[in-house]
């Protein structure tokens, strides 16, 4: 058991590509966008080392999974602060908004309370706005 933690916690030249993915980009990436950024590094680098590696960092809590309703999960940094999605109904690309509505105040019904909110906003993002015009 010991040998497989230092394993998932090793360093490479993968992970080292996988993770400027997500310092360059700023923002949830799926599978395969994570896998097109950090080709630009490690040519060889396979999906399956990609899925590998996104398991460990979510591990390692460098990495935290994102659940929008009907899409694949994306993954972003750890350790931010409260904040929702933007989804381009276009390019299926998922951008942070910064903070929260903080008058969201929904009529509950009786002796309801509530523990935690999300909020995914859709439309098209800057660079598809083009394609629509």
């Amino acid at each position: 058991m010991k040998a497989q933690s230092k394993i998932s916690t090793r360093n490479t030249r993968q992970k080292d590509a996988i993770r400027a993915a997500f310092v360059e980009t700023d923002r949830p990436l799926s599978p395969d966008e994570v896998l097109s950024y950090a080709k630009r590094s490690v040519d060889d680098l396979s999906i399956a080392t990609v899925y590998r590696n996104l398991k460990n960092l979510v591990e390692e809590e460098w990495l935290v999974a994102v659940q929008l309703p009907g899409e694949p999960p994306r993954y972003e940094l750890s350790g931010k602060e409260h904040h929702h999605h933007f989804l381009c109904s276009d390019c299926k690309k998922v951008y942070e908004l910064e903070g929260c509505v903080p008058s969201l105040k929904p009529k509950l019904p009786r002796g309801f309370r509530v523990a935690s909110h999300d909020l995914l906003l859709h439309g098209v993002c800057a660079a598809c706005v083009p394609k629509h015009a």
